[in-house]
């Protein structure tokens, strides 16, 4: 068309090298014109129907996608393409000109490209994060690596533009240069390697609570990435730590305290041995006044009866008939009030028990599990507990042994001496 273009130009009186200049100059505004009118149609015609249409679907993936722009960055490729298709039957197919133009096009088309896979590939974490699949693999660092891979491929494809030769050589040169791949990207390959591993194994995964004192990291994985794994403290400051180091390296996951719906209670009252003695008949009167202790009681009653009607014909001595110890009351309404709080868990380990004797008393451990995995109401019905218990331990007439520091001997030696004076 445009060498009738031309003709008919040479027919109106015009030099043959004018209508040269004519014919070019106007296929390229032609090819312009084209370009501009590629471009709104792309974008207001055709983007503003797709975006119409996710709007009135029932999926979420087609909104995501608009979230992340890939249809808007697609749009961008409409003018390039026509400019690339177009500029040869203008220009000529064998002419320098020809050759930039197309090339730039093409360089202009692989950056959009880019630029809508690297969207495609956020809107797929995105959609995969909503997941219980995604919560549980290290989606930050597959997406690095992939967008590592797609950035090379871009890098070589460019490449190859710009200096005219086939992508498949370049793509041999490689590998020569393996080994200094490797030197430059070990962090990476390193930590691909780990997120693989950590993704297998379901070692760790954003939220998780884990601690890993060696780099100071106490709270909740934030992002496991292709390098680096990102702990947002409980004091709010942010550590990070090498990918890698959580496959060499020990730390502590508490997931398994959060899948299990409890929260470990583990400490020890210690008792002042010289306050253990037996419950006398006042003692048991009293006691058995005290919510949880009457059933336990009357149940110990019963086989001391029986234990005492069994022995009938025995001398009495200080230990015969058997009775009662103030201690083992006590750990009795220990187990009792802690199976009736609405705080502790029933169906984890429950355990009071004595621990060897040292020289800070009788230990009775309390070993249950909380309810309530929040740290703050944790440490709240920890608190209540332990409250409580110090505060009844002397309705049993147990002391809960309390060291007495070298002051204070000093003060008890010198006070009779003042009184005497």
């Amino acid at each position: 068309m445009l060498d009738v273009y031309k003709t008919w130009l040479v027919g109106q009186g015009l030099t043959t090298g004018f209508a040269a200049m004519a014919t070019t100059a106007t296929g390229f505004l032609v090819v312009v014109f084209l370009a501009v009118f590629a471009n709104l149609v792309a974008k207001r015609l055709v983007l503003r129907a797709v975006i119409g249409l996710a709007g009135r679907t029932q999926t979420h993936w087609d909104d995501v996608l608009i979230q992340r722009r890939v249809f808007h960055r697609f749009a961008h490729i409409a003018p390039a393409a026509v400019i690339n298709f177009f500029t040869p039957a203008v220009l000529g197919t064998d002419t320098s000109a020809t050759s930039f133009v197309t090339a730039a096009c093409l360089l202009y088309m692989v950056a959009v490209v880019v630029g809508v896979a690297d969207g495609v590939l956020n809107a797929t974490v995105d959609i995969l994060k909503a997941s219980q699949l995604g919560q549980r693999l290290p989606l930050t660092s597959f997406l690095q690596v992939a967008k590592l891979l797609l950035y090379g491929l871009a890098f070589i494809g460019a490449l190859s533009v710009v200096i005219g030769k086939s992508p498949a050589l370049l793509f041999s040169g490689l590998g020569a240069m393996t080994a200094v791949l490797m030197l430059v990207f070990k962090d990476p390959i390193l930590g691909l390697v780990a997120g693989i591993q950590l993704s297998a194994n379901q070692m760790v995964t954003p939220g998780d609570w884990i601690e890993m004192p060696k780099y100071g990291a106490d709270g909740d994985v934030m992002e496991v990435a292709l390098t680096t794994v990102k702990v947002q403290n409980f004091d709010k400051t942010i550590t990070t730590i090498p990918t890698y180091a959580l496959i060499s390296e020990s730390f502590k996951n508490w997931r398994g305290m959060s899948e299990s719906g409890g929260r470990r209670i583990k400490r020890s009252l210690h008792i002042d041995i010289s306050s253990i003695r037996f419950c006398d008949d006042a003692m048991l009167e009293r006691l058995a006044q005290i919510h949880y202790m009457a059933d336990y009681l009357g149940e110990k009653r019963t086989e001391l009866d029986a234990w005492t009607a069994e022995h009938e014909g025995e001398a009495a001595t200080s230990l015969h008939p058997r009775q009662l110890t103030n201690v083992g009351t006590f750990r009795a309404y220990v187990v009792a009030y802690l199976r009736n709080h609405p705080k502790i868990h029933p169906g984890l380990t429950f355990l009071v028990r004595q621990l060897a004797p040292t020289e800070h008393g009788l230990p009775l451990q309390i070993y249950v599990f909380s309810s309530d995995q929040d740290w703050v109401a944790y440490e709240g019905i920890q608190a209540d507990i332990f409250d409580h218990l110090l505060a009844v331990v002397s309705q049993f007439d147990l002391r809960i042994y309390q060291r007495i520091g070298n002051a204070g001997a000093r003060v008890q030696e010198s006070a009779p001496q003042s009184a005497a004076d």
